[in-house]
């Protein structure tokens, strides 16, 4: 036999449940607040941007479609280039870095837009003005040795990685984390609400009884506290005056 729970069940539930819940939630979200303002380093990023073509463009050549697409194609290309050790060596070598080029290629990150030339630099470092040099010796290092590498010359700088006034790391995000604790929290707590309502097997209403005994109720014995018949005493005297009177007559 196949148990449905109403809307009305579910809502007693969670109001039975309510404080439990409401101690999840604000449990993970001072977990999450903890761990992103006292544990996490902040990490900060720093970009730089260059655009590169094949080769040197004729200016009677027409510049074509089919040109366009070979130049950025070969972006592909360059992007493992840039990261790779031939690269990384030096810019380890010239700011005496005390990581691997592995190391440092896990903080470089190569991006281009879609049919675009224009390649991004990004770095993330625990320090802003690490981030912005490790982006702008990568650059200048890449145009310095793409010539001897693939025979180009023509690597352009569009934008040199700068040092803010006030750098804001770009992680951890402590609102960001705080709300997705808090959401969690909710559903752990609304999942642990139903799981010991499910496991709870104690009989506490008329409808327990009928649904896990299969017996129909007869009747209730209601249980009345000592403060209850002191106070509705003096409610019965009349009623047994009346009665004794009427007795009488």
């Amino acid at each position: 036999m196949e148990e449905t729970i109403s809307l009305k069940e579910i809502f007693e539930v969670l109001k039975k449940r309510l404080l439990m819940i409401i101690v999840f939630i604000l449990g993970t979200a001072l977990i999450a607040a903890i761990v992103s303002y006292f544990i996490l380093t902040p990490t900060y990023q720093s970009s730089s941007q260059f655009i590169v073509n094949q080769g040197k463009q004729d200016q009677d050549e027409q510049y074509s479609a089919d040109k366009i697409r070979s130049d950025v194609e070969m972006i592909n290309t360059y992007n493992v280039v840039l990261k790779s050790p031939a690269i990384l060596d030096d810019v380890i070598d010239t700011l005496h870095l005390p990581y691997s080029a592995g190391a440092l290629s896990e903080k470089i990150q190569v991006a281009s837009e879609e049919n675009s030339q224009v390649v991004t630099v990004t770095v993330t470092d625990e320090d802003p003005a690490v981030a912005v040099e490790l982006a702008n010796t990568t650059v200048e290092i890449f145009q310095d040795k793409i010539a001897d590498i693939m025979n180009v010359e023509n690597v352009s700088v569009l934008s040199e990685a700068e040092l803010s006034p006030s750098p804001s790391p770009v992680a951890p995000n402590p609102m960001l984390n705080i709300a997705i604790a808090i959401v969690l929290g909710a559903m752990v707590g609304v999942g642990v609400a139903f799981l010991l309502e499910y496991l709870d097997n104690t009989i506490t209403t008329e409808d327990d009884i009928e649904k896990k005994l299969g017996l129909p109720v007869l009747g209730v014995i209601s249980h009345i506290k000592d403060e209850d018949v002191r106070g509705n005493h003096y409610n019965f005297q009349p009623n047994r005056s009346k009665r004794g009177g009427y007795d009488g007559a």
